[in-house]
């Protein structure tokens, strides 16, 4: 019996479209390795993004596909990944410790964002990755009661911050250091110098992903986020509405505006089902995320319910990737989680990092 060849074993592996990268292994520079002695077959797939919900699905995939060449006796499939950074908007430099920073951002208030930003980062950290959360809403910081936090950060030299930290994630928030009732009387400028001082005062530590839940709008605060801020890609959340879509178009533009790339839509609420009858209803109308994907040409990353649950849980401190790992919207929050952190893989690399700083002095 012949041995299998490299290019055979290759163009089996091509014949799998890995759904999150939207192309196969080959082609997204994923295969590593490919070791053949006699009929025994071993591949090392190494994957841009944290992928622990799919890593035997994706072994197992290849294995079918590769078992069934002639010659091929045994095959193992080795799947782990390597998150990069990536690059950022052309005048800006990466923070030290963050690979990469992820907006979530919506048009008007009332969408469930923060929602969202708190469980795309528990589901992030869920698929393997280390992960902080910046509340950026310096006027209604919603993140310490969704995260269950209460207390102060230390500081450990006077002058920076060490992260809260809540459910395996990194966090940081206005809400730390002033009390929950106390309301923020505050001009632009002082909330944007307050954002950018708890973004790089912080000792964030060697973060694959920092997720930055955005207040609503594009005022000062999105602004300076967009030109201040070094962000690797920005997500959009919306209802099916027409109203919250509108306002969604204008996040979305504004972030196409200032470099910064879209990686997706979230649409939240797209559909009630009853807890009594399990009766489905779209209250908010059907289909419009789909449709502003389709028009500008980004992915829907997914779909989220109006579930009584999802805002029990936030509420009660202990969201419901925390609260309920295997239940159908977790895998909702993880599915968005990969595509996001996939889209973002597919992006050009940061290679600032690899360099290092020349200092000039006198002598």
């Amino acid at each position: 019996m012949s041995q299998p060849t490299k290019d055979a074993i290759e163009s089996a592996i091509k014949e799998y479209r890995e759904p999150h990268l939207g192309r196969d292994l080959v082609a997204a520079h994923a295969i590593k390795d490919i070791a053949i002695e006699g009929d025994q077959v071993r591949i090392a797939v190494v994957l841009g993004f944290p992928a622990k919900g799919i890593q035997q699905t994706i072994a197992e995939a290849l294995t079918e596909r590769v078992s069934k060449l002639d010659g091929v006796g045994a095959v193992a499939v080795e799947v782990s990944w390597e998150i990069k950074a990536h690059s950022v908007q052309k005048s800006l430099k990466p923070i030290d410790n963050v690979k990469n920073i992820i907006a979530v951002a919506s048009g008007k208030g009332g969408v469930g964002k923060s929602t969202t930003a708190v469980n795309l980062a528990l589901a992030l950290a869920a698929e393997g990755a280390k992960v902080g959360l910046l509340d950026a809403d310096i006027y209604g910081p919603s993140q310490p009661r969704m995260l269950g936090i209460s207390g102060q950060p230390e500081s450990k030299d006077g002058r920076t911050l060490e992260p809260m930290v809540s459910h395996d994630i990194q966090t940081m928030s206005i809400g730390f250091l002033i009390e929950e009732e106390t309301p923020m009387i505050w001009r632009g400028p002082m909330v944007t110098q307050a954002l950018e001082q708890l973004l790089n005062d912080t000792n964030w530590s060697d973060l694959d992903y920092l997720v930055i839940d955005l207040p609503p709008g594009t005022g000062d605060t999105q602004l300076t986020l967009a030109q201040k801020v070094p962000v690797s890609g920005a997500i959009i959340v919306t209802t099916p509405q027409d109203i919250a879509l509108l306002d969604a178009r204008k996040g979305l533009k504004m972030f196409q505006k200032v470099e910064v790339p879209v990686l997706g839509i979230v649409e939240n609420m797209s559909i009630h089902i009853c807890s009594k009858c399990g009766h489905e209803e779209h209250i908010f109308g059907q289909g419009g995320g789909q449709s502003m994907s389709d028009q500008y040409g980004i992915d829907l990353l997914g779909a989220l319910p109006l579930d009584i649950q999802i805002r029990q849980e936030t509420d009660g401190g202990k969201p419901t990737v925390a609260a309920q790992p295997e239940s159908r919207i977790t895998q909702i929050y993880r599915e968005i989680a990969r595509k996001t952190a996939a889209k973002l893989s597919l992006q050009a690399k940061d290679y600032a990092s690899k360099f290092p700083r020349i200092v000039i002095q006198n002598t």
